[in-house]
């Protein structure tokens, strides 16, 4: 049975940065197994110095072309040498084997998949990430947020203490995806005996209708521009915790509301590809870079009038026992 999870008091009020350590691939079209560049991580060495600087430790989530890569692997561990470092584990199913004849979006999400090709590719991407940089990962995401039923059991069997692959309050059925729109973004206890922390990405509802923000949300996306009119109008916003198509000035908000509600943990996240433009379209030139990097400096700013301090994924799990 799924619990919350009570944080000590001594624990005060924190913040996690996780980055999906990954590939790049082409957005807008279907993902292939044969997307494996991974170019944009010789860009991680600087940007890990940088977060250092400003405070904030980071957790790497990283995925099978990343750690089979000679010179991402060589950049990975620039940046644990650095200190400040976690390294976490990320399936992307479609470039990960074993591979199996599943095709279609619905094979993209790795809980979809049978059992037992869940497990081996959970287990191939752990032992390539303790290969290649000499640590077995405590954390873990589904590429895609795809978790599934077995997920949280085959986790906790192979010694993961924390899952991040729940995005509260979003929704992906529409490709056969999971429904977490009835989740909220508090850390609590999951799989058997609650043997497994989950630690969902951070989504705050804004605006004057916010305390039904999900209910509101939802029955806007059945109306063209819906969701977005609601938003101009200032009674409901979805703010996920992320530089990537969320304005700063969302966020700050956002985080006002969840210190004022007592969300003691918050989990903010971005893509590893982003780091360099054009790989995403949310950093697609030298401008959208700069705004990403000032972003970062207004949001840090709010975290910590908040009163949000940093936490690593250590912390996190010591904190939550």
């Amino acid at each position: 049975m799924d619990a919350l999870i009570r944080w000590p008091d001594g624990f005060g009020s924190r913040f996690t940065l996780f980055v999906d350590t990954e590939e790049e691939f082409d957005w807008s079209a279907p993902l292939t197994p044969r997307a494996r560049a991974v170019t944009a991580i010789a860009a991680l060495p600087s940007t890990h110095r940088r977060f250092r600087s400003l405070g904030v430790p980071v957790t790497y989530m990283v995925d099978h072309p990343v750690v089979t890569d000679a010179r991402a692997v060589s950049a990975m561990r620039a940046v644990m040498a650095e200190g400040g470092a976690t390294i976490g584990a990320q399936l992307h199913p479609w470039v990960n084997p074993p591979f199996q004849d599943v095709v279609g979006p619905a094979a993209t999400y790795p809980g979809n998949l049978p059992r037992s090709v869940e497990a081996a590719k959970i287990d191939v991407l752990t032992d390539a990430i303790t290969a290649a940089l000499g640590v077995r990962p405590l954390a873990y995401r589904a590429g895609r947020y795809g978790i599934g039923p077995a997920t949280a059991a085959l986790l906790a069997e192979r010694g993961y203490r924390l899952d991040s692959s729940v995005r509260a309050g979003y929704d992906y059925t529409r490709d056969d995806g999971p429904d977490f729109r009835a989740v909220g973004s508090a850390a609590y206890r999951t799989g058997s005996g609650g043997s497994l922390i989950e630690l969902p990405l951070t989504t705050v509802f804004t605006g004057r209708f916010r305390r039904r923000g999900a209910r509101w949300h939802a029955a806007a996306g059945r109306v063209r521009h819906g969701r977005g009119l609601l938003a101009r109008l200032g009674l409901v916003g979805r703010v996920a915790l992320t530089p990537e198509d969320m304005p700063a000035a969302d966020v700050v908000e956002a985080i006002r509301i969840a210190a004022g509600e007592g969300l003691r943990v918050l989990n903010l996240s971005f893509h590893s590809p982003s780091l360099v433009p054009g790989h995403t379209p949310y950093v697609r030139d030298a401008a959208d870079l700069a705004r990403f990097w000032a972003w970062w400096g207004v949001v840090l700013e709010a975290l910590d009038a908040a009163g949000y301090r940093a936490a690593t994924l250590d912390e996190v799990i010591a904190a939550a026992r």
